[in-house]
Formats: structure tokens, sequence, C-alpha cells
């Protein structure tokens, strides 16, 4: 497949919106340890392949992800560039991702930070996009020893972080 830019075709726009979404629904999942909106994101049969992380079964993944991240004092996953190139119900993307993790080290305070990209197979069943395979490209990461301010964050890894009071209306 050639990526031909975004398209203007109603249905085109829809799918691109609708893959995009479904992007962002996993880093949303990830952030609040979310594991039902995580299994949704992939189809039953699903694979990730996160190199020398993990290998196996989307579904896996999220609850691997979602037992580390109970660890962490804050997560935050960001997606950036999304490009789709859609082939009637196939679909690949490429999305740019920055991945922050906070954590204790004993008495200090650690940040970790992740650039890298997901690279995503994707079909429409049913009218449901979801992933068939991800691979995740690791580009560099940092690790550093941080000073938290004065303000804490507000934020919660689970249901009850305010987010969920405003999407379930």
């Amino acid at each position: 497949m050639k990526i031909t830019g975004t398209g203007t075709a109603p249905g085109e726009i829809a799918d691109r919106l609708a893959i995009t979404d479904v992007i962002h629904c996993y880093c949303r999942a990830m952030d609040r340890i979310d594991a039902e909106l995580g299994y949704s994101v992939w189809h039953p049969e699903g694979e990730a392949d996160y190199g020398l992380i993990y290998r196996g079964s989307g579904r896996g993944f999220v609850e691997w992800v979602c037992d580390a991240h109970r660890a962490m004092l804050a997560t935050s996953h960001r997606i950036t560039n999304v490009l789709v190139t859609l082939d009637g119900d196939r679909a690949g993307s490429e999305s740019y991702v920055i991945a922050t993790l906070r954590r204790m080290d004993g008495d200090r305070l650690l940040q970790t930070s992740a650039w890298g990209r997901y690279l995503d197979r994707w079909s429409r069943r049913d009218g449901r996009w979801a992933i068939d395979r991800r691979v995740y490209v690791h580009d560099f990461d940092e690790v550093r020893e941080i000073t938290q301010t004065a303000l804490p964050g507000a934020g919660r890894p689970d249901r009850t972080d305010p987010s969920y009071q405003v999407l379930s209306q």
C-alpha cells in the first residue's frame, strides 16, 4: 500500500478517525489501567510484538501492562504523527508514541520516557476496527531522577479518574 494522503471521501475520513480513536483508547486504557478498554483495541486473536519486552496475544499484553503499571506512581502515553493506509476492510498505521512512567526507587523519584512507534495491522469486522497485529518499534529512551513540584497530580490510574464522569455522558 502507498500512503496517498488523507483522502476526502466521507467513508475514508470516518475510517481514519475510527482507527485513530482506537489508538487513543489504547493509551487511555494503559494510563487508567482499564483492562476491558484495552482488550477492545485488539481482535480476540490479535498479536502484540514489543520485541524483548513482550511477544504474545494482545489481551495478554494488556494484562501484563496493567500489572506493571499498578507499581507506577503515574503513567502518560501520548500519540503523535498518525499515518493510516486503507484498503477496504483492512488498514495499516504508524503512530508515534511517547510513554512516560514515574516510579519510586528507594527514596529516589525516577521518570522513564520512551519514544517509539506502533506499527499496526487492522481489520474491520462487523463494522468495528481493531488491531490484528501490533509491532512496537523502540526508537530511544531516558531514565532520570526528578524532583516533584508542590502541585500534586489529580489523575487516577482507575475508573475514579475524573475523566470517566465526563466521558460517560
